[in-house]
């Protein structure tokens, strides 16, 4: 019987968010700062899995995003989200993925512990650009985000969503999300990429 628990998947990363550049989220030279800029975080996260697999699936080179909100002052502060899959995914691959990254199978992705509400997972055509400081996400007509400028930093700036052992680098980025209960648009906000590697 294969092992349907059992993953590995690792590849680039790029988010953005309606925080201030540089996020109060990101830990900046080991020091975590705190809650968000505007109490609510409104925010698009994305994945290209450059090499991976759910037990004997390949799932190399499918794009994974994460549209989500969430309030600081409500207790524990629990995201709202939708997850989108390439729409190129096989049926098993979409149906992996989806367990992958709502928790469902473990392994060392803490945040999908913070989902609270999932508003639906869908297929959809996605684009990302994850080259360093030109980066976009394309989420068929309804998600747009790209890097407007970088933002030097003296020392590392990490996120938890990616792991703090993958250091990247911050960005003044804008996002607009028109999907369901997500209806925003934010000019230069910030933005984050670097690398990641999951497993279980």
């Amino acid at each position: 019987m294969q092992d349907q628990t059992h993953y590995h998947i690792e590849g680039s990363y790029y988010e953005a968010c309606n925080c201030d550049a540089i996020c109060p989220c990101r830990r900046q030279n080991g020091v975590a700062l705190g809650r968000a800029t505007h109490e609510t975080c409104d925010f698009v996260l994305s994945w290209l899995i450059k090499r991976g697999h759910l037990g004997s699936l390949d799932l190399s080179g499918r794009t994974v995003c994460m549209v989500g909100s969430y309030r600081d002052d409500e207790p524990g502060s629990p995201w709202s989200i939708i997850l989108y899959i390439d729409e190129t995914a096989t049926e098993r691959q979409y149906h992996a993925l989806s367990k992958i990254f709502r928790g469902e199978v473990g392994g060392n992705m803490a945040f999908t512990a913070n989902i609270g509400t999932v508003h639906a997972v869908k297929p959809a055509l996605i684009s990302l650009d994850h080259t360093m400081g030109a980066e976009t996400i394309r989420i068929a007509n309804i998600t747009q985000v790209h890097v407007d400028r970088r933002i030097e930093f003296d020392g590392t700036v990490s996120c938890g969503i990616p792991g703090h052992d993958h250091p990247g680098h911050e960005s003044v980025s804008s996002l607009s999300v028109h999907d369901g209960p997500f209806q925003w648009t934010y000019v230069e906000r910030c933005g984050f990429s670097t690398d990641f590697a999951y497993f279980s």
